[in-house]
């Protein structure tokens, strides 16, 4: 089971405590700086733009962080915690390519849809914004790039601190609890939030249990890997809007400021529309099962664990 896995590696508290610290530092920081100062995030955006006006540079800028820090969680479990890479992803003997792949293409292929449905209704609130040699620049930008950021998210949310956290309490419910809000809490400086309301906070913490659900259910971050991937990728890619964290050369650009028609389709519909499809669907292909005992079960103590050994 997925948890367990955790039992592979060295789990001391202070190894664990410390290798949280270093991971997670540099946005403890963003967080608390952003709650105890009057710093306006979008007015600090606006003025790093005015000074050099090139959207995919500080999309480089701000994503090149998480290629240090990723690999910096990676060198720490691996050689800290003396722990596989695959154990910190899946309880399978190896990673799934395959269930990656299918989740970045149904979670692609429903944004598309849903953003075609959004475009057709609501006109008016979205432009066409496309800049060729720019917008390849971006694609190729987040190809590369965005498998850092996203992987960093779920291997230190769904990952470690799921399985640590999992280990400690014995139960599955209290880290899918835990996880969820701090991905959210992450999150809660972001521009999105200050300009669309504390409302953004519900889509925030509701994509962290979709996240965590599904790691749970299928046991491995695959899935959760790749729908956060195809969920990034297309929000740097398809539309963005001046109030977003991505500010970017995309195809269409919303022109209206977070006003009731955005706040339904960016928070609303995927929660109670798109998160129960990709859930049933992913449930049937994988047949899930015991869905009680998964989410809620009991973690053995590590004396009682069966653990798969991947080599």
């Amino acid at each position: 089971m997925y948890i367990q896995q955790a039992y592979k590696g060295d789990n001391a508290t202070w190894k664990v405590l410390l290798t949280s610290f270093l991971v997670l530092f540099i946005f403890i920081a963003n967080i608390i700086m952003f709650f105890t100062s009057d710093i306006d995030t979008l007015e600090e955006m606006d003025k790093m733009y005015e000074m050099l006006p090139s959207n995919n540079f500080w999309l480089l800028v701000n994503l090149s962080i998480f290629v240090f820090l990723l690999l910096m969680l990676f060198g720490l479990v691996v050689y800290l915690h003396q722990r596989s890479l695959v154990s910190l992803t899946t309880s399978r003997k190896k990673i799934d390519y395959k269930r990656i792949a299918f989740s970045f293409g149904l979670v692609f292929s429903l944004q598309i849809i849903s953003f075609a449905i959004e475009y057709y209704m609501n006109p008016e609130s979205i432009v066409f914004d496309f800049k060729p040699v720019s917008f390849i620049i971006l694609v190729v930008l987040s190809l590369i790039l965005f498998p850092f950021q996203i992987g960093l998210e779920e291997y230190i949310f769904r990952g470690f601190l799921m399985q640590q956290i999992g280990i400690v309490v014995k139960n599955r419910w209290f880290p899918l609890i835990v996880t969820s809000v701090a991905f959210g809490l992450l999150h809660s400086a972001n521009p999105e939030v200050a300009t669309m309301g504390g409302i953004t906070m519900i889509f925030y913490i509701g994509t962290g249990l979709l996240l965590g659900i599904m790691t749970l259910m299928d046991e491995g971050l695959e899935l959760a890997l790749g729908f956060h991937f195809a969920n990034n990728f297309l929000a740097a890619t398809l539309v963005t809007a001046e109030y977003s964290a991505l500010r970017t050369d995309s195809l269409f650009k919303y022109v209206s400021e977070g006003n009731e028609v955005t706040t339904f389709w960016d928070i609303l519909l995927p929660i109670l529309i798109s998160y129960p499809i990709i859930l049933f669907i992913l449930a049937k292909k994988y047949k899930w099962h015991n869905w009680k005992d998964r989410l809620f079960g009991r973690v053995p103590a590590k004396e009682d664990a069966v653990v798969i050994d991947e080599k």
